[in-house]
């Protein structure tokens, strides 16, 4: 297992994660065994948004005896109130979800204290604006939580949440489809309707990636694999099926991505994604499947695929590129891009513009073009 550092947090989370929102249709037995193959395989970061009693038990017993090796995302605002989920902000219950959460799950603490969903600015400035944002930092001051997060499916809150100042890391959907819509505060608009028009990355989603990884505040994964309807030709927007290892690589390629969190019903399932870390180039080539789709095209944009190696002079095309892009994305470059790039075994300027590379790209970006002008943006 490959671990990723977590934005600034200091944390290393395995980039295969656990996201636990199916439990509560297991067996409590088979459940815990899930979360404790997992952790055998070196699974060591799991996503706890569900209030209901019996996912947390599940989750309680599955990391009993070795807490210190899970990293666990915690939600504060998701609690169970006759039988139901609710969502809320509301403090005459929130903290007694958030205490209900610790004590189901064995623990006295949260690593990852998330701000739970929110998807629209109204919401946002109830939670930065009222006694629910007070608590939270309360939770964090008194060690209760020892990062604070936020979960969303929206761009928009995302930077906001990245140009706060306090929120470390974010949960956030991923995926090729979902990267291609405008933001929305409303989650059913990310399930309608595709149309031919949408081509690319959705440039709020891409400034998002960006930002957090310029501010240090890292991603962790949800709906990577889309509920599935990825792995459907006929359910899939892009007409074409992907496999797991593929929708997993997609996301590890975003800027700024540590783990994505995946939902398993079966060990096999967790073999499946746990496959990412032997697979081949070819078997992780999630590039041509979209390039070769009937439907959205990602045509021009570089995915940091790296399907343009292998290069003659050894430069690491896709990183080259990701690293431009950051640093376009601001007036002046960062200190850490100018770092990460200094560090590049070979830089853009020893292109030797061949094009080999521009013959292999599945979506006709001019590579060359593009390593003079970061030769140029970077002096090297």
């Amino acid at each position: 297992m490959i671990y990723r550092k977590l934005g600034n947090t200091g944390i290393s989370v395995s980039e295969v994660g656990f996201g636990g929102e199916w439990l509560e249709r297991h067996d409590f037995g088979d459940g815990v065994e899930l979360i404790r193959y997992a952790a055998e395989k070196g699974i060591n970061i799991i996503d706890c948004w569900m209030p209901d009693p019996k996912s947390r038990d599940i989750i309680g017993e599955g990391i009993s005896g070795c807490r210190d090796k899970w990293y666990v995302q915690g939600h504060i605002g998701s609690t169970w109130q006759n039988g139901q989920y609710v969502r809320t902000r509301d403090m005459s219950v929130v903290p007694g979800a958030f205490e209900d959460l610790l004590r189901r799950l064995r623990t006295d603490y949260i690593d990852l204290g998330m701000i739970h969903y929110v998807d629209d600015v109204d919401d946002w400035n109830v939670c930065m604006n009222t006694p629910y944002i007070d608590y939270v930092r309360r939770m964090k001051d008194e060690g209760v939580i020892k990062h604070i997060g936020l979960s969303t499916h929206n761009p928009v809150i995302g930077k906001m949440a990245a140009e706060s100042g306090f929120i470390e890391m974010i949960l956030f959907s991923v995926n090729p489809a979902f990267d291609m819509m405008p933001p929305t505060d409303n989650l059913d608009n990310m399930f309608g309707s595709y149309d031919e028009s949408l081509s690319g990355i959705d440039p709020e989603r891409a400034e998002l990636y960006m930002l957090c990884e310029k501010n240090g505040v890292g991603i962790t994964v949800m709906k990577g694999y889309f509920g599935g309807r990825l792995f459907n030709a006929d359910k899939s927007p892009f007409k074409a099926a992907f496999t797991p290892v593929q929708l997993i690589h997609y996301s590890l390629t975003r800027p700024a991505v540590s783990s994505i969190l995946c939902g398993y019903d079966s060990k096999e399932q967790i073999d499946q994604a746990l496959a990412y870390e032997t697979a081949s180039d070819d078997e992780k080539d999630y590039a041509s499947v979209i390039a070769g789709a009937p439907l959205h095209s990602y045509m021009g944009q570089c995915v940091y695929c790296g399907h343009c190696r292998p290069c003659p002079m050894d430069i690491d095309i896709a990183m080259v590129n990701k690293l431009s892009d950051l640093a376009k994305a601001q007036p002046d470059i960062p200190q850490s891009v100018r770092s990460h790039y200094a560090l590049l075994d070979h830089k853009a300027s020893e292109c030797i513009g061949c094009r080999s590379c521009e013959t292999r790209c599945p979506f006709s970006v001019p590579i060359a073009d593009r390593m003079t002008e970061t030769a140029e943006l970077f002096g090297e």
